[in-house]
C-alpha cells in the first residue's frame, strides 16, 4: 500500500512503490498531491522499485512542466535502499541531499 500525506509544501509518499502501484496510481498521478507541493519526502518510503523510481521522476516532471509553480520538484530524504538505486541510474541531481 502507498500513501501520499500532504503537509503544506511538502508530500510524504509512505510505504511501497512497485510496478503494481505504478500501473494503479498511473491515471491518478496528477491529482496525487496539490500544485503548490515542491517536496516529496520519502523518508518513509519503505520500497521501490525501477518502476518505482520512474513513476517518481515523471511526479517531479509533472510539478516542474506546470505552469503555476514557481520553484522546481524535488525528492528528498530517500531510504538507503533508494540511495543505491539513484547511484545505479546516475539521479543524483533530482534529489535533495539532507
Amino acid at each position: 500500500m502507498i500513501e501520499f500525506l500532504q503537509q503544506g509544501d511538502t508530500c510524504e509518499i509512505k510505504g511501497q512503490l512497485r510496478q503494481t502501484e505504478v500501473i494503479d496510481l498511473w491515471p491518478k498521478r496528477q491529482q496525487l498531491f496539490t500544485d503548490s507541493t515542491q517536496v516529496l519526502d520519502l523518508s518513509a518510503l519503505e520500497y521501490a522499485d525501477s518502476a518505482g523510481v520512474a513513476f517518481l521522476l515523471e511526479l517531479i516532471c509533472l510539478g516542474n512542466c506546470s505552469k503555476s509553480t514557481t520553484q522546481p520538484r524535488t525528492l528528498a530524504n530517500p531510504s538507503t535502499h533508494l540511495k543505491k538505486l539513484i547511484e545505479l541510474y546516475d539521479l543524483e541531481s533530482f534529489f535533495l541531499e539532507n
